[in-house]
């Protein structure tokens, strides 16, 4: 089976997912929208997030970096008065130094993510849905002409706490599936939607020319975790920015954006009200506890997921 994944949500699923499924049976494809340059190095957040997440090595407080971090490089770093906004502790800088390393003696990102993944010790296909530049950019709504600021820093340095305008993927169009991308979704069994943000997330994975196109030829195996619980988002700004960019910040608003390549959404008892809307925008609703508190509660989504799938004859 294949997963459409980005952030913290992606990954919290992932790991329920492994505990339901073989890792061998699995492939990731991640959103590197949200992937940028600093102090020379090639930072990928949302694929590292995935890794640390399911090598069970990522931070239990933040969500994101890595346990038992240490930070002596961000110190000297800041007392020097270099950039240290973004916050990088030393065995994050270690895998960054090593995926900068690799790239500059030719590697793809691809390549790299999989030696990466290798390392850790991971049996799951992990990709990036692109071996091409995708910047996610952002335009604040205020003021009026605002110019454009790249994710990190509306994401890291704003804390996503100024109202969104508009997005663009740069580069996006003449992106190209990374190798497998497209094989990996024609081949599933199940394409799963993982409860990420819509627009930063999943919006830089199906924006990639031919991946779109690629879900909507096989809409009846997609189905799709709604990461929007009772009108807000559980971690991010998603909820603020489906509402800023001009769509309902609900479960309904979720399926419409989601409709044209993914045929059941899986939303919250929380939302069970609005199951007949879902339907109406053109997706079949499955009700169930989508907030994944804990290990035992994401794999609980996880298997719930693969029973919609079931339900509507995926196997």
């Amino acid at each position: 089976m294949a997963v459409l994944a980005g952030g913290v949500g992606a990954a919290r699923f992932l790991n329920g997912l492994l505990r339901v499924r073989p890792a061998t049976d699995v492939t990731a494809i991640v959103n590197v929208g949200d992937d940028f340059t600093l102090h020379g190095l090639s930072i990928s957040p949302d694929l590292d997030t995935v890794t640390y997440t399911l090598a069970d090595q990522i931070n239990p407080e933040t969500g994101w970096g890595r346990a038992g971090e240490t930070w002596r490089v961000l110190i000297e770093l800041g007392r020097l008065g270099g950039q240290d906004w973004f916050k990088l502790g030393d065995l994050d800088l270690a895998l960054h130094l090593f995926r900068t390393q690799r790239r500059s003696e030719g590697a793809s990102l691809s390549q790299v993510t999989a030696e990466i993944a290798a390392s850790f010790g991971l049996e799951l296909t992990l990709l990036p849905v692109s071996d091409d530049a995708i910047a996610t950019r952002i335009t604040p709504a205020e003021p009026d002409g605002a110019a454009e600021i790249d994710f990190q820093e509306y994401f890291v340095a704003h804390q996503h706490g100024i109202a969104v305008g508009s997005i663009r993927f740069a580069g996006i169009d003449t992106a190209k599936p990374a190798p497998g991308v497209l094989d990996a979704l024609k081949d599933a069994e199940t394409v799963v939607v993982a409860p990420s943000n819509p627009f930063v997330s999943i919006g830089p994975v199906v924006g990639v020319p031919q991946v779109r196109e690629t879900l909507a030829s096989r809409r009846d195996h997609v189905v799709a975790v709604s990461p929007i619980v009772g009108g807000a988002s559980i971690k991010g700004p998603a909820g603020a920015m489906m509402s800023e960019l001009g769509h309902e910040p609900s479960v309904v608003g979720v399926a419409r954006l989601y409709a044209g390549f993914a045929s059941t959404l899986v939303i919250d008892h929380a939302d069970a009200l609005l199951a007949g809307e879902v339907a109406q925008a053109g997706m079949t609703p499955v009700v169930t506890d989508t907030i994944m508190a804990d290990p035992d509660r994401a794999a609980s989504l996880a298997r719930a997921t693969l029973d919609a799938a079931g339900a509507r004859g995926i196997t």
